[in-house]
């Protein structure tokens, strides 16, 4: 069993930065995948960013170059910078964890999941 705890959300103009961070109650290390998912009202969930030790880091089209996610394995935590941030990033942003792959493929499977961290992003 593995416990997200996020932190780091809230209210920021447009323009501004935020950056949230995900502590995990077992070694990250350990962790198939780390993930950043985000759902605003009315759309569906999007995976945002993650980072794998098998391929590194990928971000969705919507925040590449504004966004960054690193990992501390010293201290079992995963962050996200977000830089930049427009209305369109309001959202809940939720950490999630992969212990293990979809059967059959190198997809991350996220089955553990964090009690998500509200972003608001006033114009």
């Amino acid at each position: 069993q593995v416990q997200l705890v996020e932190s780091g959300g809230g209210l920021v103009q447009a323009g501004g930065s935020l950056r949230l961070s995900c502590a995990a109650s077992i070694p990250i290390f350990s962790i198939n995948a780390m993930g950043w998912y985000r759902q605003a009202p009315g759309k569906q969930r999007e995976l945002v960013a993650s980072i794998t030790s098998a391929v590194g880091t990928n971000y969705a089209d919507s925040v590449k170059g504004r966004f960054t996610i690193s990992r501390d394995n010293a201290k079992n935590t995963v962050y996200l910078q977000m830089n930049s941030l427009t209305p369109e990033d309001t959202a809940v942003y939720n950490c999630a964890a992969a212990a293990r792959t979809v059967p059959g493929t190198s997809i991350p499977l996220y089955t553990y999941w964090g009690q998500g961290t509200q972003v608001t992003v006033s114009s």
